[in-house]
C-alpha cells in the first residue's frame, strides 16, 4: 500500500514534528504558567458537568 520511501518520510515527519513541539513547549512553558493559572479548576468543572449529564441521563432513563 505504501512504498518504502513513503514510510521513511512518515517516520521522519513524525520525529521532526514531535521534536519541534517539545522545543516550542519548553520555550513557552514559563509564559504559559502565567497566562493559564487556575486552568485545573476549569477542567474539574467541565468534567463534573459531563459527569452530571451522564448521571441525569441514566437516572431519568427509568
Amino acid at each position: 500500500m505504501f512504498s518504502t520511501g513513503q514510510w521513511y518520510f512518515a517516520l521522519f515527519f513524525v520525529i521532526v514534528f514531535i521534536a519541534t513541539m517539545i522545543y516550542v513547549y519548553r520555550k513557552d512553558v514559563k509564559e504559559l504558567k502565567s497566562h493559564y493559572r487556575g486552568i485545573y479548576w476549569i477542567l474539574f468543572g467541565f468534567l463534573l458537568f459531563i459527569g452530571l449529564l451522564f448521571f441525569i441521563k441514566f437516572y431519568l432513563k427509568d
